[in-house]
């Protein structure tokens, strides 16, 4: 349930929350000092009024401190601080609190201004000139004369907490492998994370991945795979994907390939901070062999070998 206390309800079973492969999304549009950005309404657990916050000593500079909501202790992560601008408490000021990657944090903004639906092709990838490793941007949404910018929430709390992200410890206790011969496609927008992906794989002896920031772009390279005498599996063994990426997202790459003539023997996991509980069946109804939450990246290289033989 998404509750927007004393102003919006909005039920996560009814409605394009249930679907999956539409490529369409809704987004909580916020502001902070006035400029819009936007946050995946499925990552948005409710909105609240802001309360009084225990400061932790020597805490990140991020973090504002600590509440206790229904019993749980939370950490408030100040998005004025997180964006580099003045602080501010006003009327409008609002906590979001939010989970994914297996973890719960509220996200302290100056205001919650709506909920829009919109499909991910509508969602432009970053200029070069801003779309580097520690840019928080990972997509631009236009809207009349205004723009509204989608942040990489995961990689803020990657800089917070490095331990929530994926550790490439975790690979080398799996033991040596020999996988040279075995090519993976991966869509995944975040270039840190791509990155982190890229050196865990190599360690776990994947070395030809083909990274793609977004699925239409892997699907598009699928696609020009095709058209020759080889079947693609003697191509291609494995595609990796993540849910939230522009133009294309994952629930819908992932039905596209499994609906494709020639590419739908091609096994498909979805490696997320959106895989939990209650959203697990939106990647059973597109046809993705397995499902892995970020950063279990251990996890994910055992699913790999299990379907790359």
């Amino acid at each position: 349930m998404f509750v927007w206390k004393d102003e919006i309800q909005l039920n996560q079973t009814n409605g394009i929350l249930l679907e999956s492969g539409t490529n369409e999304l809704e987004i909580v549009e916020f502001e902070v000092q006035h400029n819009k950005f936007g946050i995946n309404v499925i990552k948005v657990k409710e909105i609240i009024q802001p309360t009084p916050v225990i400061p932790i000593p020597h805490s990140h500079h991020h973090v504002k401190g600590l509440i206790q909501l229904r019993g749980e202790v939370l950490p408030v992560i100040d998005m004025a601080r997180v964006l580099g601008v003045e602080e501010e408490e006003t009327p409008k000021s609002k906590y979001i609190v939010a989970e994914f990657n297996q973890q719960k944090v509220i996200f302290h903004v100056h205001n919650v201004t709506q909920i829009h639906r919109i499909s991910w092709n509508q969602i432009d990838k970053p200029s070069e000139m801003y779309s580097g490793v520690h840019s928080g941007i990972i997509g631009v949404i236009k809207r009349n004369e205004s723009m509204i910018l989608l942040l990489d929430f995961e990689s803020i709390m990657l800089e917070i907490n490095p331990d929530t992200g994926i550790r490439v410890e975790q690979v080398k206790r799996l033991g040596p492998r020999e996988r040279k011969n075995k090519k993976i496609v991966a869509a995944e927008d975040s270039p840190l994370l791509r990155k982190l992906l890229n050196d865990t794989l190599s360690e776990a002896g994947y070395d030809e991945v083909e990274f793609f920031e977004n699925g239409a772009d892997a699907f598009n390279y699928l696609e020009s795979l095709v058209g020759g005498t080889q079947d693609i599996e003697e191509t291609v063994q494995l595609v990796l994907t993540d849910i939230e990426m522009p133009q294309m997202d994952g629930h819908h790459l992932t039905k596209r390939i499994k609906s494709h003539s020639k590419l739908s023997k091609l096994p498909v996991i979805i490696f997320s901070s959106l895989i939990t509980k209650d959203l697990k069946h939106k990647g059973e109804m597109v046809g993705a062999e397995d499902q892995i939450s970020k950063p279990d990246i251990a996890e994910l290289i055992m699913k790999i070998d299990q379907h790359i033989l």
